[in-house]
């Protein structure tokens, strides 16, 4: 089977280095709880998670909620959990009910006493929206860095 071309379009991809265990960078990601406590683009924002099954086929739904008021939420179903190593999850922002479902997975890479996250956004609708999310997913690992450095 060929492997899916992607485009620059409609697809991004970051990597981050956290100085924290795989394990631990992993729960970040999965727990509920730890989840709600960095989620977010900026320090403008503050996170909470109403619903997380974390199985495949299960659901997820976050809110960033903006300081000024502002609520962005987004939901999707879990495609592959391999703990300690990747997830997978489609993404769909409730504000755009008639976009299509995107797909994110983020891989942990094992460094000892340090992580790498591959994080790899696909599907997006165009380029404007492929930058928006690239920018938000930049802030994202940021405050996942600050929390982690905690």
């Amino acid at each position: 089977m060929a492997k899916e071309q992607l485009s620059p379009e409609t697809s991004l991809t970051l990597r981050r280095t956290f100085l924290a265990p795989r394990e631990r960078v992993f729960r970040a990601w999965t727990d509920p709880v730890e989840l709600g406590r960095w989620f977010a683009p900026s320090e403008e924002y503050h996170a909470i998670v109403p619903e997380h099954e974390l199985r495949v086929g299960g659901k997820y739904c976050l809110e960033m909620h903006h300081q000024g008021g502002n609520i962005h939420r987004v939901s999707g179903i879990y495609k592959e959990i391999n703990p300690p190593e990747k997830i997978s999850f489609t993404w769909l922002w409730d504000h755009e009910p008639k976009s299509d479902e995107s797909l994110v997975t983020v891989e942990f890479r094992d460094l000892g006493p340090s992580t790498e996250i591959l994080l790899t956004h696909v599907h997006l609708p165009n380029a404007e929206q492929t930058e928006k999310h690239a920018h938000g997913w930049e802030g994202c690992l940021n405050m996942l860095g600050n929390y982690l450095n905690m």
